[in-house]
């Protein structure tokens, strides 16, 4: 897993996972399998799916990559405290799931709370073995 700058302004972790390195065969079973690790979380909470891959092919003028076939985001937050309005901004959590040639890209933005950032580096990292079904 890579720790970089997008935009030379976000910090974000970024894991390129071959796809004979998972069981998952496709975007929506590792959306399935973030899902579930949500829903185990004993404060995390779900929120929705996006299907950004969808929703940008359906536009007029709307672009998608070279080699990009799918791309969803798992929304969610880890938020058990609000003790400044700020926060709101930072939140809620997001984990982006693209499809590419022969591979997975899965990112996610880098959390202010070193407890939820891990546990996102955690689920991410667990998705290089089979997935249970």
């Amino acid at each position: 897993m890579k720790q970089t700058l997008l935009q030379e302004k976000y910090p974000i972790y970024i894991l390129e996972l071959d796809k004979e390195e998972t069981s998952c065969r496709g975007v929506d079973d590792i959306i399935a399998y973030f899902r579930q690790k949500i829903e185990e979380h004993p404060v995390a909470v779900l929120i929705g799916e996006f299907d950004h891959y969808a929703h940008t092919s359906s536009l007029e003028d709307g672009k998608i990559g070279e080699g990009i076939s799918g791309g969803k985001n798992i929304v969610f937050c880890f938020g058990k405290e609000l003790m400044s309005p700020k926060m709101l901004a930072v939140r809620p959590r997001s984990i982006g799931v693209a499809e590419m040639d022969g591979h997975f890209v899965i990112s996610f933005l880098e959390a202010p709370n070193p407890v939820a950032n891990a546990s996102m580096e955690e689920w991410t990292l667990a998705l290089r073995n089979p997935v249970p079904a």
